[in-house]
């Protein structure tokens, strides 16, 4: 029996035989497509590693935002680089908190996607068996829409069930990579939670996240590919080449992060990227005089290419965030993929490198925002506020 007769068979187990239905079906092509073209994509790709650290940190992003915890990717973004919360007069104490807290929710959901503690982890097998204990006959989708909404009636939490829903993917070979699809948004406050309604939702999510990761690898790949032709012709000493693998695995960087991680002075790193910027390869988004930002030309979040971060709306009184979690289309539409030819005409190993020191970075920062909860960790380590990132 095809998807049509399992899709019958989970809409009566879910209560409900028609209502529904035709929208179903239509969001379980939607999605079985845009998974499946992501995963072909991704499948071989050298851009792989940095690829899924943007990911995760988009989908945690998500799930923040639907959580109640919306933090700005600028703010995510400067989180990373630990930079200093500026006094700002128009930002309150409350919404200095406020990004904070986000920033502290966000990369705990991180953690449970990438490397969940002891606890944590008996939590994510818990929910793996519930995914697993669905019928063999349902495909992968339904039978993870089928545990999902069971775990969630069940009162659980939130974020073991969708670290489960990761490996899910790769068990059942929907994903050869953790691509982190979890379909944050069918758990907004407004979604309708009838089967009827939550179920073509859920699959429109995930057709939608895997459209936009799809959009993020070609960006990324073709912004990479740019700036590394940009600098083809310079000698092989240079440390040019390894700074741009790190711009584009990496949302921002900057000469300290940079000089850190070549092993050469800060002087030094600075000099590299004001060349890259004046190459136009990179781009300053912080426009300040210390600890400047830089993000490759082409990659969000960057100055000119988004929309400005939030600022707090003074008249507004505190309350769950908007929900604003869906990253606006492209005007422009994606990017064509590279030929393999383009691929093969350069060396990715300095990736690797770059991917690991990243994600021992993700961990301090979790570590320090943790630490600052109980008022020991060091002060220091804190967002930039919207005037020092991306504003005037």
């Amino acid at each position: 029996m095809g998807e049509t007769g399992a899709l019958d068979r989970l809409m009566l187990l879910l209560g409900d035989r028609n209502a529904g239905h035709a929208a179903a079906v239509s969001a379980l092509a939607a999605a079985s497509a845009a998974i499946a073209r992501l995963d072909q994509a991704l499948a071989t790709h050298p851009l792989r590693q940095a690829f899924l650290y943007r990911a995760r940190l988009d989908a945690v992003r998500r799930q923040a935002a639907v959580d109640g915890a919306l933090i700005d990717p600028w703010h995510l973004a400067a989180t990373l680089e630990g930079l200093r919360l500026r006094m700002d007069p128009h930002l309150r104490i409350i919404n200095r908190g406020r990004i904070l807290d986000a920033a502290r929710a966000a990369l705990d959901l991180h953690q449970w996607i990438v490397e969940p503690d002891f606890d944590q982890e008996g939590e994510v097998q818990r929910a793996e068996a519930l995914l697993a204990a669905q019928p063999a006959t349902l495909p992968p989708l339904l039978a993870a829409a089928q545990g999902f909404r069971a775990w969630i009636e069940n009162g659980e939490q939130r974020a073991p069930i969708r670290s489960a829903l990761i490996r899910f993917w790769t068990r059942r070979d929907l994903l050869h990579q953790p691509i982190p699809l979890t379909g944050a948004v069918a758990l907004r406050a407004d979604q309708s939670w009838e089967p009827q309604d939550w179920l073509p939702a859920f699959l429109g999510a995930l057709a939608r996240e895997a459209g936009d990761g799809l959009d993020l690898l070609y960006a990324l790949e073709r912004s990479w590919f740019e700036a590394r032709h940009a600098i083809a012709g310079r000698r092989k000493t240079s440390y040019a080449a390894a700074a741009v693998d790190l711009l584009a695995a990496a949302p921002v960087i900057s000469a300290t992060s940079l000089a850190a991680i070549l092993g050469i002075a800060v002087k030094n790193a600075i000099r590299i990227l004001d060349e890259l910027q004046a190459a136009e390869i990179a781009v300053e988004v912080t426009h300040r005089s210390k600890r400047r930002l830089f993000g490759l030309k082409g990659l969000a979040p960057l100055r000119d290419v988004v929309r400005p971060p939030y600022r707090p709306d003074p008249t507004r009184c505190p309350g769950r965030p908007r929900l604003e979690v869906e990253t606006p289309p492209n005007e422009f539409g994606p990017l064509p993929p590279l030929t393999q030819i383009e691929r093969r005409a350069f060396d990715y190993t300095a990736l690797e490198e770059a991917m690991t020191h990243l994600d021992a970075v993700v961990r301090q920062v979790r570590r320090n925002l943790g630490a600052l909860t109980t008022g020991g960790g060091p002060a220091g380590i804190l967002p930039a506020d919207a005037a020092t990132i991306g504003g005037a």
